[in-house]
């Protein structure tokens, strides 16, 4: 065996080792970076990728552009990942779905898909807070890198979180204390919920993520590093003065970067979020009041209806059942993607655990009392899943002597995340879902044209505009936006025409999916009449008459 074959071996094992490795865990920001340009490498005439920006923490912030032809003259959807930071499948599944598409982009029907559709993808958009699942102390992070004073004392992230039992990972410290509002959940001891009051239930505990009072207020972990969280930093429906949100809206590099692009991208006819927001599971409802004020604050009725239509794709496509209920907290990527940039708006988390059953053959129980951490260790332990869940023992806390206090508790990331193993079928499902989406896509076009001719050189030209489309060309909240481009109805004379009446150019609000709209002109002269129709997220069409 010659040195060159052993070497060739040898690297070819290395490079075997360290795919396996990854394939058994989500990727950090070093190992998407790879994957961006691996991807950019093997596909050169179907995708281009771009670091828009870098983070404070010095981490791209990437953008795929995937398509062919002219991506900027097709309509176009855009899928943005890693929304908020614990949230590490956002980025799996944005991801992945660059990486089918492509790694598919031979067969016919995809073909077919890319030259008809152009898909942005923003795979990560914290990756100073999802590194934290790869450090040495692993939490759940939301924020970017900025040092911020989250409890306003004067001091920037002086009270962070400790890793009491050296584990590298945060748990959760409970105190037997009778001033407590906790108590231990009679269904499954290892978890912890509020004490109801109302029902005559006593608090027994104090409950606080691991670590101390550092700076000595009486709160714990409440300034920890780890800023300003993009998911709270948007314009629409901004929570002024919370921890995370940031200064004043959109003040973080990251969110800047994003929208000015977006908002040059006039192609976009829909927006899918991985993150914790969810309105395909269930779809957004219609209230008339809430668009009725000045500043509106549900969604119009018709994009009420096209919601409700997706809902109904990705729930057939995907399959996920038993869905939580999603409300926005404000300040987050979803809802300004519909309320303020104006177009189609579908988000969801991607996986969420799923309801534990009754094993009666193991006396267990079912659950009667809602605890997300008892359904998620009572699911685990059916699927035999291991390392989620530190078991509670006394410790000695410098900040309770003298009291019993525990360490312990349900792992960080296990209720927003599945086991990787269950990531490859999650991101086959939903790349499948976005795919099925791009046949929604709004396609306009000039039919049942008439010339009928008047006399004395006149001729009255009747077009309809017919959406081919299963989505609206724009939708309703984006006609109250300058930004968002109407369709545009251009007829182009030659020397000898003249429009005697109609309109030479004009706008058209939106047209719903498979809807048309007729419109007519009085043009005096001959030859070919010119008409041009479209919009940048329905495409264009041109035809000419002859008179």
């Amino acid at each position: 065996m010659n040195k060159i074959y052993k070497t060739s071996v040898l690297l070819w094992g290395i490079f075997l080792f360290f795919g396996e490795l990854y394939a058994q865990d989500y990727s950090n920001n070093s190992r998407v970076s790879e994957r961006i340009n691996s991807l950019a490498k093997t596909y050169p005439s179907l995708v281009k990728a771009k670091s828009l920006v870098k983070t404070l923490g010095g981490k791209d912030i990437w953008m795929l552009s995937i398509g062919s032809g002219n991506l900027a003259q097709k309509p176009a959807i855009a899928i943005v990942g890693g929304v908020e930071g614990s949230h590490l499948l956002g980025t799996e599944l944005a991801l992945g779905f660059a990486e089918k598409i492509l790694r598919d982009s031979s067969q016919d029907s995809i073909k077919a898909i890319l030259e008809k559709n152009t898909f942005y993808v923003f795979p990560n958009m914290s990756p100073d807070a999802t590194e934290q699942y790869f450090a040495q102390i692993r939490y759940a992070r939301s924020g970017n890198a900025k040092a911020t004073d989250d409890d306003r004392d004067g001091k920037l992230n002086e009270d962070g979180f400790d890793d009491l039992n050296k584990d590298g990972k945060i748990s959760w410290i409970r105190v037997e204390d009778p001033t407590g509002k906790y108590r231990i959940n009679p269904e499954e001891p290892r978890s912890m919920i509020l004490a109801d009051p109302t029902k005559g239930e006593a608090g027994k505990y104090l409950l606080f993520s691991e670590g101390t009072d550092n700076d000595k207020d009486g709160n714990y972990n409440e300034d920890a590093e780890g800023g300003v969280h993009f998911n709270k930093n948007m314009s629409y429906d901004y929570p002024n003065f919370v921890p995370g949100s940031g200064e004043h809206m959109v003040s973080e590099i990251e969110n800047r970067t994003l929208l000015d692009n977006l908002f040059e991208m006039f192609n976009v006819y829909s927006v899918i979020t991985f993150g914790p927001y969810n309105n395909l599971s269930v779809p957004v409802s219609f209230n008339a009041q809430a668009i009725s004020k000045r500043i509106i604050t549900g969604y119009f009725e018709a994009d009420a209806k096209a919601n409700t239509l997706v809902s109904e794709l990705y729930n057939k496509t995907v399959g996920l059942k038993d869905a939580p209920k999603s409300a926005s907290e404000g300040g987050d990527f979803a809802q300004w993607a519909y309320f303020h940039y104006g177009r189609n708006s579908f988000s969801t988390p991607g996986w969420w655990v799923p309801k534990a059953k009754a094993d009666t053959a193991k006396k267990v129980k079912e659950l009667k009392i809602e605890d997300p951490a008892a359904n998620y260790l009572r699911w685990a332990d059916s699927q035999g899943l291991k390392n989620n869940f530190t078991e509670w023992k006394k410790i000695e806390h410098p900040d309770f002597p003298g009291q019993i206090v525990e360490l312990g508790g349900i792992d960080p990331f296990v209720l927003k995340n599945p086991p990787f193993k269950l990531v490859e079928d999650l991101v086959k499902k939903h790349s499948d879902f976005i795919l099925a989406l791009s046949k929604f896509t709004p396609s306009i076009d000039i039919i049942n044209i008439k010339n009928e001719k008047l006399g004395n050189d006149l001729t009255r030209v009747t077009v309809s505009l017919i959406n081919k489309g299963i989505l609206p060309t724009h939708t309703k909240v984006g006609e109250r936006s300058y930004w968002v481009k109407k369709l545009s109805v251009k007829v182009i004379p030659q020397a000898n025409q003249t429009i005697i009446s109609g309109r030479k150019n004009q706008s058209i609000d939106a047209i719903q999916g498979q809807g048309n709209q007729s419109i007519s002109w009085l043009i005096k002269g001959s030859g070919k009449l010119t008409i041009n129709a479209g919009s940048p997220t329905s495409g264009t069409k041109t035809v000419e008459i002859p008179l």
